[in-house]
């Protein structure tokens, strides 16, 4: 595969930060925003709850992946090609939904609301798989940690504006304008993908793609499977993030239930989401110093540590200060994880693979996760808030075993690191 120049230009690193806010906007619409706006219009809580339903092509999406990596566009590039006419998709969906009244879309027209809903979503995955393709493939190995820092906090910046922003800009500005102004958002961050050059600098190799036709799917990913040490890899990523899926989603809980009101829950996330993106930019930074084992093991630690130290605020909740330190160091521990984590994940992509090989493992890791995830709130009532915290840490702990076992199992070459 052939690979950039090690010092990314500027644009590929405007390009890529453009592509994950674009693609954090429509989240943050649809995770934040929309339930609230709903709410206010009376929409009932059962119906609101059936919309988690809606990120489902973020979950189906691996079924498709491996047709975004083998069909390509002549003309357009081979990610460009899928990207651009997805984000105009986009951009188009989103603004009908501005055009029309809010009053008849959240009651008579429910129905259209929710097609042209699941409509985003379903572009927006799909253009997720192109675009950590193209990521993958435009990022020479050292700077693969900048790149996932530029994946995880563009997405959260875009989520924060679509999401925060987009409910204070609805008082004053109304539905409409509000929803026109993130579609004109998605245009300028259209620019630097438009005025990429992939077909010169990243040339499609129709050679190392998997053949087209019948059972595309299963030779795919067969093929992923079948890489030496991705067994062992695989249990990486089943477990490294596993004990921050269990105790995260009972932080909030617990914070209501020593009598934190909506306003100071949202100033702590809204405070701690920059501290998150403060987080992904600084482990992007030590990820090119330090290296992938020890960027996994340090980060890893930290981020075991940080969902432990949850267990201090049982009882603690009037003490703002501490709150905010544990909940600050949580999530800049959790950002510099998450980037070491999705580097590493390159590393086992294969060339003219990249898009869905990165979606499997991103696919994987955030299914297991997710089910832990829905069972801590049954744990926090059987065990109490302390002694899930404290468990969810030394879960993150025993992970770390696992990273150790796959770095002294695996040889270099095998699991991606470059020549020296």
């Amino acid at each position: 595969m052939s690979q950039p120049d090690s010092r990314p230009a500027n644009a590929s690193l405007i390009l890529l930060a453009s592509l994950y806010c674009a693609q954090g906007l429509p989240s943050g619409l649809l995770a934040h925003s929309l339930p609230v706006l709903l709410r206010q219009h009376g929409v009932d809580l059962a119906l609101i709850g059936l919309l988690k339903l809606l990120a489902l092509p973020w979950l189906l999406k691996v079924l498709w992946a491996p047709w975004v990596d083998r069909l390509a566009s002549r003309r357009l590039g081979h990610h460009r090609g899928w990207i651009l006419p997805l984000q105009l998709g986009v951009i188009g969906l989103l603004a009908a939904l501005a055009l029309m009244d809010p009053q008849r879309l959240f009651d008579s027209q429910f129905l259209l609301l929710i097609g042209l809903l699941l409509l985003i979503n379903l572009a927006a995955a799909t253009q997720d798989i192109a675009t950590d393709g193209l990521c993958v493939r435009l990022l020479p190995e050292r700077w693969r940690g900048l790149g996932n820092s530029l994946q995880v906090g563009g997405y959260k910046v875009g989520m924060l504006v679509s999401g925060s922003g987009l409910l204070l800009a609805m008082d004053v500005l109304g539905w409409q304008l509000s929803l026109g102004l993130v579609a004109a958002l998605l245009v300028l961050m259209t620019v630097p993908v438009w005025r990429f050059a992939e077909n010169r600098q990243l040339p499609f190799q129709p050679a190392l793609a998997e053949p087209a036709g019948p059972g595309l799917l299963l030779r795919h990913y067969r093929g992923l499977l079948a890489q030496p040490g991705m067994l062992l890899w695989l249990a990486v990523l089943l477990s490294f993030k596993l004990g921050d899926a269990l105790g995260s989603p009972m932080i909030k809980p617990m914070l209501v239930d020593q009598g934190w009101s909506n306003a100071e829950l949202g100033q702590l996330t809204l405070i701690s989401s920059l501290a998150g993106i403060g987080g992904a930019l600084l482990g992007g930074l030590l990820y090119a110093r330090i290296g992938a084992l020890r960027a996994l093991l340090l980060f890893g630690l930290l981020q075991a540590a940080g969902i432990a130290a949850m267990a201090w605020l049982v009882g603690a909740g009037g003490q703002f200060g501490l709150v905010y330190a544990v909940a600050l160091f949580e999530q800049i521990a959790d950002g510099m994880s998450t980037v070491a984590l999705f580097a590493v994940m390159m590393r086992q992509c294969r060339p003219e693979h990249e898009g869905a090989d990165f979606t499997l493992q991103a696919s994987v890791q955030l299914l297991l996760a997710g089910l832990v995830g829905a069972s801590s709130g049954l744990l926090a009532q059987w065990l109490g808030y302390q002694a899930l915290f404290l468990g969810a840490g030394a879960l993150g702990l025993l992970a770390l075993l696992v990273v150790l076992r796959y770095f002294l199992r695996v040889p270099p070459l095998v699991r991606g690191e470059p020549q020296r």
